[in-house]
């Protein structure tokens, strides 16, 4: 079992950066595929970026691809998402997620792969 406690959303304005953390208990936290999606009023909850436990591998949905760079510290238990250039509609409550098992044939992208969530952040872009 892990727990998930992010950290680090809030209001920025138009074109700004902010830096979410995702802290994970456990031993075993370096071993899992971590995941970050997003979940603005009225819509289903989408994915933005994932990482594979070594860091070799990472994903982005497209529209954030080039802004967006999720990131690991093994070490620290900790999955990182920098937002850069931020727009008013990347305003979502921010989620990580840890899936136990290696990403395979695009699980990744798939809420359901996941098997542990955080209580979300805020994120808040002012145009």
């Amino acid at each position: 079992q892990v727990q998930l406690v992010e950290s680090g959303g809030g209001l920025v304005q138009a074109g700004g950066s902010l830096r979410l953390s995702c802290s994970g208990s456990g031993r075993t936290f370096s071993s899992y595929s971590m995941g970050w999606f997003r979940q603005a009023p009225g819509k289903e909850r989408e994915f933005v970026a994932a990482i594979s436990w070594s860091s070799l591998s990472t994903y982005y949905l497209d529209s954030v691809k080039g802004r967006f760079t999720v990131s690991r510290d093994n070490a620290k238990n900790t999955v990182y998402l920098q937002m850069n250039s931020l727009k008013p509609e990347d305003t979502a409550v921010y989620y990580c997620a840890a899936d136990r098992e290696r990403f395979y044939s695009g699980s990744q992208y798939y809420t359901s792969s996941y098997d542990y969530w955080g209580q979300g952040t805020q994120v808040t872009v002012s145009s």
